[in-house]
């Protein structure tokens, strides 16, 4: 299953359940984002950093097993940057994924 961030694991956890009752033998869930570990003040609305899925759940495995995966997979920061290293000067707000917040 691929999703593009994941934020409080709500949503992911249903999606995966529903895929297990449909018999699905294994889930891997990848995302093509880096982990969502401090609170957005510039879109997403999460009132408090404990609601962070990525907060919570420090390792993939924990995550994995919390959501009833068999994995979990982020793209790295590293990765992030990379897609936009063709772009000219494209500046990108990655508060969220780092704690590091444009001024």
């Amino acid at each position: 299953m691929v999703d593009d961030s994941i934020v409080r694991g709500t949503t992911s956890k249903h999606l995966i359940s529903l895929l297990r009752g449909a018999g699905a033998k294994e889930v891997h869930l990848m995302l093509s984002s880096p982990k969502f570990v401090e609170l957005c003040y510039y879109g997403t609305d999460v009132p408090d950093k404990k609601d962070l899925f990525a907060h919570k759940y420090k390792t993939e495995k924990e995550m994995a097993e919390a959501l009833g995966a068999d994995s979990v997979g982020f793209l790295s920061i590293e990765g992030l940057a990379e897609m936009f290293r063709d772009k000219g000067s494209i500046d990108y707000c990655r508060g969220c994924f780092t704690g590091e917040y444009p001024e």
